[in-house]
């Protein structure tokens, strides 16, 4: 009889899928285009300016009016679909590139139930995530619990990916800085509008994967408590590009060719050493302890071959109060079979916070 070790399995089939993905010449690498120039000089002055030492977490989200059409309706609930201008300062919308102007979003509510009675989590994008629907099939069944949907769609994905963008293949280091920092004004907004307009009673914010690394940020920085819920996500995007998968799907002879240019001559050693240091500025554990960390919960896979438990350890140690829970499988296995999780993670986060005081 054999053994079969489940745990090396799962492990084993993320880094097949990974090469698949990343090794093989079926898709363009990323970051093929290097650096980015002065943008990324741009982002990375503006993302110091996200951290504590200067009180960042407190300035206040932009207020947006989203214009709305309905998709469909049946006699329980509602699918709305949502436009409005990016949040972003002007400096941060002259980098994006301009299909990224405008940010759409998908919304999914129950009928005859008074916002103040309902919850609503923001759901961001995993890497590769560029519809609506899988998202949405999360966040359907939590409906008959009354928990809305609001769905996000990245800048640089889907109908705001740029033209020259194959796919999630980033063109630019500062690309993905830039993809960062809009996803948490825009989503900061959203939860504004869902508390100053929406009147919602409690609010949320998830996301899987790199999606996950965003609904940190954004929870750690939203100036009053909300539910935090990161999936199968990494402390820091130096996790995935540098020590993970994806790794393999980076173009790190660009990079240092880019630099070349520059005339700054390195090896590839020195290149990763200094995508390191770049992307350190997207370490979660160096942002502030969001106001309820309690309601804070992190669901990880046990033999996930993109996200080491040492990296979601570390989250929870910057965090205290906040929880981890493990789930059997991989990060592609986990992502497909957990759902059901994931939800649970959801309904548990918002019962830990109080419900808003409806206005006199």
């Amino acid at each position: 009889m054999v053994t079969v070790n489940v745990g090396m399995l799962h492990y084993v089939i993320d880094h097949i899928y990974g090469a698949f993905m990343h090794r093989t010449k079926l898709s363009p690498l990323f970051f093929s285009r290097g650096w980015g120039g002065s943008k990324l000089e741009l982002l990375e002055r503006m993302i110091k300016d996200l951290f504590p030492e200067v009180e960042g977490q407190n300035w206040p989200p932009t207020l947006i009016q989203p214009i709305w059409r309905t998709v469909w309706e049946t006699r329980t609930a509602c699918l709305r679909e949502g436009v409005f201008r990016t949040t972003c300062d002007e400096q941060l919308i002259s980098a994006l590139p301009p299909e990224s102007h405008t940010a759409r979003v998908a919304f999914l509510v129950p009928k005859y139930v008074p916002p103040q009675k309902t919850a609503c989590v923001v759901h961001l994008a995993g890497t590769g995530d560029h519809t609506f629907d899988r998202r949405l099939r999360l966040g359907g069944p939590l409906l008959k619990q009354n928990i809305a949907t609001m769905v996000l769609e990245s800048p640089f994905y889907g109908r705001r990916r740029p033209l020259l963008q194959r796919g999630a293949k980033l063109l630019c280091v500062s690309d993905l800085l830039l993809l960062g920092r809009a996803t948490i004004e825009e989503t900061r907004s959203l939860l504004h509008w869902l508390d100053s307009e929406g009147g919602f009673g409690k609010m949320g914010v998830c996301g899987l994967s790199m999606g996950g690394v965003h609904a940190a940020m954004v929870g750690s920085l939203h100036p009053t408590p909300v539910a935090t819920l990161p999936f199968l996500s990494p402390h820091s995007a130096v996790v995935a590009f540098c020590d993970g998968i994806l790794r393999y799907g980076t173009a790190w002879e660009a990079l240092r060719d880019d630099l070349a240019v520059q005339k700054t001559v390195m090896t590839l050693e020195e290149v990763r050493q200094r995508m390191r240091n770049v992307l350190s500025l997207t370490d979660v554990t160096r942002f502030p302890i969001p106001k309820n960390p309690n309601a804070v919960i992190f669901v990880a896979a046990t033999d996930d071959g993109y996200i080491p438990k040492h990296s979601v350890l570390e989250l929870q140690k910057a965090w205290p109060g906040s929880e981890v829970r493990w789930v059997t499988g991989g990060h592609v296995s986990s992502f497909l079979l957990h759902n059901d999780e994931f939800r649970r993670a959801i309904v548990d986060g918002l019962n830990r916070l109080e419900w808003k005081e409806p206005p006199l």
